[in-house]
């Protein structure tokens, strides 16, 4: 009995994915559980292990083609079914996938039986409609790529393709979007002639000046000393993400002093016998996120989603805490950590510490990196002073902890005089979105950390 594999929902809020590369041929044998195909969504590149074991006997959706969670992507006979010979033709394109796979050959309507566009300049002439004429139209295009094209008025015929026969995936035109931010924008097209002449303005006094703003300047012409590299695709994503967050959040920055004092007795008295029993060393964040754990419980709107168009705004029951890891220097993936609030101090030290390491080494699943409530990005052992990360959205909010040093402090004394003393201190700062709460919320989540790590007693804490 034959079976259809169809796109797997990969995470809570992937929608869509790309198939990026088939790993059996139509014919070939595969096992239970071996990998079948690749497939990049906007948080992750996974693969997808086959339900059954059998032959391929059929591929419904060609390498580079965007589609949608529930797709059927590929079929395969159980053993002793008649199926094609093994290394058989190219992937075919089957009905379920027709509109994400094959070429447009269906008449275009006329532009009176367009849609209404909604309120705002009109693209430009060329790309009116996400227009796909000339050798555009007989490209294969996915919804995805059309929608896009429309949305941003862009000719597919003008992007350059990288996927199959130079066909243009959705890495593609958003790496031709992001081009496009840096260029002047086009100039609008001269009013028509008004059928009644107005009266000529009176001329300015001689002495005044004509002030004119000059044009945006275009982008650097590329030498021939210069290099330039294709973007890998987590840095198209990064980008298309960090920009459509700055497009959808009212970012605000708010930022706090801490006196680590507490934090770090404690560290230094348990950091020989901590590396020795866990294995790693134990640093400032899992202290942070403990402290954070609890001013999320005081202040639930922060551990918020926020929607305008629904006038919703849904406060999450569990603190999904997502955590930006470093990939060395060659991108960054948001981890999350499920439930955050359920963990000691070492408890949260040991996941930390687990998610980064499977996402240095590409072992994250589509779950590891979806769905988080609340970020923390730790730029902090990288010698950073204050930072204003950009949120992660659909959070509400992300904190970043920045680097702890020995700097001196006025402090109280017990007799009730000033005295200056050295002390580590360091800052966090908070980006969040005044759309979901205002300032004085903000201030007051990070005082309720800021006096969690510094009145504590992280002895117990860390027990």
């Amino acid at each position: 009995m034959s079976t259809t594999v169809s796109m797997p929902q990969l995470g809570e809020t992937v929608t869509e994915g790309t198939v990026l590369r088939w790993m059996k041929r139509v014919g070939d044998s595969i096992a239970l559980d071996e990998p079948l195909v690749e497939i990049s969504t906007d948080k992750v590149d996974t693969e997808i292990p086959s339900p059954i074991a059998g032959v391929v006997a059929e591929i419904l959706v060609e390498e580079g083609a965007a589609i949608e969670v529930g797709t059927a992507m590929v079929v395969i006979a159980g053993e002793g079914e008649e199926t094609p010979r093994a290394g058989g033709g190219s992937p075919k394109t089957a009905p379920d996938a027709v509109s994400k796979t094959e070429p447009e050959t269906a008449p275009e309507a006329p532009p009176a039986a367009l849609p209404a566009e909604p309120s705002g300049p009109p693209p430009a002439p060329a790309a009116a409609a996400g227009s796909e004429s000339g050798a555009g139209a007989r490209r294969f295009l996915s919804p995805v790529v059309r929608r896009l094209a429309r949305e941003h008025g862009i000719d597919p015929a003008a992007v350059e393709g990288t996927g199959r026969d130079g066909r243009v995936t959705r890495n593609d035109l958003l790496a031709y979007i992001d081009r496009m931010e840096v260029r002047p924008p086009a100039e609008a097209p001269a009013p028509a002639p008004s059928p009644v002449p107005p009266s000529p303005a009176p001329p300015p006094p001689a002495a005044t000046p004509v002030v004119r703003t000059p044009a945006a300047e275009p982008p650097a012409a590329i030498r021939e000393e210069d290099e330039t590299r294709k973007l890998s695709r987590l840095r198209v994503r990064i980008a298309a993400n960090m920009v459509k967050s700055l497009q959808t959040a009212a970012h605000v920055w708010t930022s706090m002093e801490v006196d680590y004092l507490a934090v770090e007795q404690v560290r230094q008295a348990h950091r020989r016998a901590f590396k020795e029993r866990e294995g790693f060393s134990l640093t400032y964040l899992p202290f942070i996120a403990r402290a954070v754990m609890d001013a999320l419980r005081e202040f639930p709107v922060v551990n918020s989603t926020f929607d305008l168009e629904g006038k919703t705004a849904t406060y999450r029951r569990d603190i999904d805490l997502g955590i930006a890891v470093d990939l060395n220097q060659d991108g960054l993936v948001v981890a999350t950590v499920k439930n955050a609030d359920d963990y000691t101090l070492r408890g949260l030290a040991r996941k930390i510490r687990d998610v980064a390491d499977r996402a240095r080494a590409a072992k994250l699943g589509p779950d590891d990196v979806s769905a988080s409530t609340f970020t923390i990005t730790n730029p902090g052992p990288y010698g950073s002073f204050m930072s204003a990360p950009v949120i992660n959205v659909p959070n509400v909010a992300i904190l970043s902890t920045d680097t702890v040093a020995k700097r001196p402090k006025v402090v109280t004394t017990p007799d009730g005089q000033d005295a200056i003393a050295i002390r580590p201190l360091g800052y966090l700062g908070l980006s969040w979105d005044h759309r979901a709460f205002d300032g004085s919320t903000a201030v007051l989540f990070l005082r309720r950390i800021k006096d969690n790590l510094e009145t504590w007693d992280w002895e117990q804490h860390l027990i």
